[in-house]
């Protein structure tokens, strides 16, 4: 089995850059506050992919979530998620959005949800007031990731 460790990684990393526009997700706001990238390496240290949270008043939006080509299919995705949860902890109510990988994230606990469910905090978002477009599957984490 294997591990991914996270470590914290600036929003205007190179690489990180590269690897989201690589696989189609937004790059436009990566350098903006309140944002929280992680660099994710597998137990030999090699990168394996990148995620990244941003704060919300009182609750998260999980975004960045990428698996680099060579290591997909390895289950590291799923990983990614848990370490990314569990690296930030709390209370706080989780959403993320996606245009592509809604049944991924079903697995891993998250429903969709109504936008007009949305709290305002996360609509705010740059991810979902302008850079997601409007037809993007908006998510809720309501269990723990399996």
């Amino acid at each position: 089995m294997t591990s991914v460790t996270l470590a914290p990684l600036s929003g205007t990393d190179s690489k990180l850059r590269d690897a989201l526009a690589a696989s189609g997700l937004p790059t436009a706001d990566l350098g903006y506050a309140n944002r929280l990238f992680y660099c994710a390496t597998n137990q030999d240290g090699y990168i394996v992919g990148y995620s990244g949270v941003e704060g919300c008043d009182d609750n998260v939006l999980l975004r960045s979530v990428v698996i680099l080509p060579d290591y997909q299919g390895q289950n590291l995705g799923t990983r990614l998620v848990r370490e990314t949860l569990s690296a930030i902890g709390g209370t706080s109510a989780v959403y993320l959005a996606t245009t592509s990988a809604a049944s991924f994230f079903e697995k891993l606990g998250f429903v969709t949800v109504d936008r007009a469910e949305v709290p305002a905090d996360v609509l705010a978002t740059q991810q979902l007031s302008s850079v997601c477009p409007t037809s993007a599957t908006v998510m809720k984490l309501t269990r723990p990731p399996s």
